[in-house]
């Protein structure tokens, strides 16, 4: 399997997806790759897991391994940076309304304002060169459709907005109408959906109970809609002892899940992860993920 730089981690809320993010980071970093683990996720844990009390952004792991998380506040800051200014001129010389609350109004009205901006800021992170990989540690499903549904969401929006948008005119910070900013942004969200394409490796993450296999047909099945795929994918939580008759009776329901796994995921790389007695935290709880990762 050809090794891309940058490696998104997807799946339904409670499966482990950050966990073994963590662990897939770390491994880059003990073979002395420059990594950096980034979460999207609204409700991130990756300080949680690795136990860091350094809130940088990025935060220092070991010498190769860095974090940071991506919120609300740095999709602000993004948008500040592109577009926000220039269209916040002509919106408040007709409304008395604030930056702040202008943005939150505008990311409202803008689908996929938000992804967006969030896949922008990697792109660029990695065209930078500044990591040797970069591990991604998305929300749980719905952001992860989100991304690739943008475009479509995009077109949706711009088919009316000359009507409305072409009227409105800039002053004197930019001479650009509010429709040309919005056609700049539609050109960065080619090139985001092109680096998403060619770029970035999807790995699946999910656990042999029947909601979760049950999803697996759905999930896959919207990505392939918008040429999309997943090199791999992780099972986790597998029961692997038959100690009592509760363990014996789990492990066989959970053969049965992951039997129909391999069968949705014929020719993607399956990665089975063994249930731990304890809780995986810390650099030690999580390496013993890497070494299940990458035996």
């Amino acid at each position: 399997m050809t090794q891309k730089n940058v490696t998104m981690f997807g799946g339904k809320g409670g499966v482990g997806k950050t966990t073994c993010a963590g662990a897939t980071a770390l491994h880059y970093a003990n073979e002395g790759l420059n990594t950096l683990i980034i979460s999207t996720d609204p409700t991130p844990s990756l300080f949680d897991i690795f136990e860091m009390n350094d809130h940088n952004k990025p935060a220092k792991v070991t010498n190769n391994l860095h974090l940071a998380e991506l919120g609300t506040e740095e999709v602000k800051e993004m948008w500040n940076n592109k577009f926000g200014h220039e269209v916040y001129e002509v919106f408040s010389s007709m409304v008395s309304i604030e930056y702040d609350e202008f943005v939150d109004f505008i990311t409202s009205i803008l689908p996929g304002l938000q992804e967006e901006f969030m896949v922008n800021y990697i792109r660029e992170l990695a065209l930078s060169g500044t990591y040797d990989r970069i591990v991604w540690d998305t929300a749980p499903l719905g952001q992860t459709m989100h991304l690739i549904n943008m475009p479509e969401m995009l077109r949706n929006h711009l088919k009316p907005a000359p009507k409305i948008y072409s009227r409105l005119k800039l002053g004197s910070i930019s001479k650009r109408s509010i429709l040309k900013v919005l056609e700049d942004w539609s050109e960065i969200s080619a090139q985001d959906m092109q680096f998403l394409k060619q770029d970035v490796q999807f790995t699946m993450v999910t656990i042999p109970e029947a909601l979760a296999v049950h999803q697996l047909d759905g999930i896959f099945a919207e990505f392939a809609t918008h040429d999309f795929k997943f090199s791999q994918i992780i099972i986790n939580n597998i029961i692997e002892t038959n100690d009592s008759d509760f363990l014996r009776t789990k492990r066989e329901q959970q053969q049965g899940y992951i039997k129909r796994i391999h069968s949705i995921c014929d020719g993607m790389q399956v990665i089975e992860v063994p249930l731990f007695p304890h809780e995986i935290k810390g650099l030690q709880g999580v390496a013993e993920i890497s070494k299940v990762l990458f035996r």
